[in-house]
């Protein structure tokens, strides 16, 4: 039996200091390091590759330990991945403070994933940035650049939740 851990800072202990950065801060701190991953991040091998203003791109590693009943990488890892780049690319738009929530994506999914298809890489970009609701659209290619997925994903923007009452 094949076996993994995972092990995550908890992320109550960066959201108040970090609270203060604009959505793109933020963004650009995780990628240099300057704070770790959430949990969903290390329990997905996913990570920021690069960072800009309505633009992410992220990696993907996926395993064995990804597979669904018929012998596949499950799609919630590929769509949780596109919940991502989409939802962290209208995050580099907003202002400090002020946060988002995903209202709807839709997964188009292009062809299956394996153990062996090697690193994913999945672009969010936003589409129509705003102040209540923000549109944006991701995609997954493999490292041979077959396309794997799209999504479009309606975003809500809401109050940053206060850390002190977390």
């Amino acid at each position: 039996m094949d076996e993994q851990t995972f092990r995550w800072v908890d992320p109550a202990q960066v959201l108040a200091e970090n609270a203060k950065f604009s959505g793109l801060e933020y963004m650009q701190r995780a990628l240099d390091g300057a704070i770790p991953p959430p949990p969903i991040a290390v329990l997905m091998q996913m990570s920021v590759l690069e960072v800009g203003p309505g633009k992410v791109v992220f990696g993907c590693l996926p395993s064995h330990a990804h597979y669904n009943p018929i012998g596949m990488v499950h799609g919630g890892l590929v769509c949780t991945l596109l919940d991502t780049v989409t939802g962290c690319a209208a995050h580099t738009t907003l202002a400090a403070g002020v946060g988002y929530t995903s209202i709807e994506i839709k997964v188009n999914y292009l062809r299956p994933v394996l153990a062996d298809t090697g690193q994913l890489t999945a672009t969010g970009l936003v589409i129509k940035g705003g102040k209540r609701v923000i549109f944006a659209e991701g995609n997954v290619v493999t490292s041979a650049g077959d396309l794997v997925a799209t999504a479009s994903s309606t975003l809500l923007v809401v109050p940053r939740p206060d850390p002190a009452v977390a």
